[in-house]
């Protein structure tokens, strides 16, 4: 029996550029699909769940960093969230990686380039299982916990926060060496992506966001703190 071909919702008001891409995707390959605003993409989500969204910033009923962080609560990590969007600032693409997405590409990139971001994230989630996490030291039973197969990190409390996989890459390499300053470039270089690099202004953005997210869920301080000149720490030391 013939494998299943890989689903792509595509997520876009604009109704040429939508349907040019699922055109293209068809062609390819996908079995790709469309649908122009917030809502519409929730009732096809209700249905059935893509492997990979492509998903617009600008929706004529909200905007697609909600709609990524929406979808990141209600389902995790079971499918693949690429952004596609002429919003190109560093702001942005924190913001959207933040929200939730894999991959954050602006609206000049070709079909080929999408299509190969799309080919490329379906290998990594193919590829992603408890064999293939990152190993994070056993924590403490009253300390923070991370856990590898879900990217949820755990307050004492027991409260869990599901991270995105920028935040679980930068939390991880933080909690493995808790205690032990991390230098920023080390930082940097575990979080760079072909769609995002990464510098000294977006990680401290992405690390002020993580703070602002973790306390909202788990109404917890994240203990993580800057060490000047150097870089970041995870203050929930392990026992002795």
């Amino acid at each position: 029996m013939p494998d299943a071909l890989p689903e792509v919702l595509v997520v876009e008001d604009a109704e040429g550029p939508r349907v040019d891409l699922v055109d293209y995707l068809s062609l390819k390959g996908f079995q790709a699909a469309g649908v122009g605003s917030g809502a519409d993409a929730r009732q096809a989500l209700a249905v059935r769940l893509p492997d990979v969204i492509v998903l617009d910033i600008g929706l004529p009923d909200g905007n697609g960093f909600d709609l990524a962080r929406d979808i990141r609560s209600r389902y995790g990590l079971t499918c693949g969230i690429i952004m596609l969007t002429g919003f190109a600032s560093v702001d942005d693409r924190v913001e959207g990686l933040a929200s939730g997405a894999d991959i954050y590409l602006v609206k000049h990139a070709s079909l080929r380039e999408i299509e190969a971001n799309i080919r490329g994230l379906l290998r990594r989630l193919s590829a992603a299982g408890p064999g293939d996490a990152p190993p994070v030291p056993a924590p403490s039973p009253a300390g923070w916990r991370v856990e590898p197969q879900s990217w949820r990190l755990i307050a004492p409390s027991g409260t869990a926060v599901q991270l995105t996989a920028t935040e679980f890459a930068c939390v991880a390499a933080l909690f493995r060496c808790r205690g032990t300053p991390v230098p920023r470039g080390d930082l940097i270089a575990a979080l760079d992506r072909p769609s995002m690099r990464y510098n000294d202004r977006n990680l401290d953005a992405l690390i002020s966001r993580m703070r602002r997210k973790v306390a909202g869920a788990c109404c917890a301080d994240l203990p993580i703190s800057v060490v000047y000149g150097v870089g970041y720490v995870f203050r929930d030391l392990p026992p002795a």
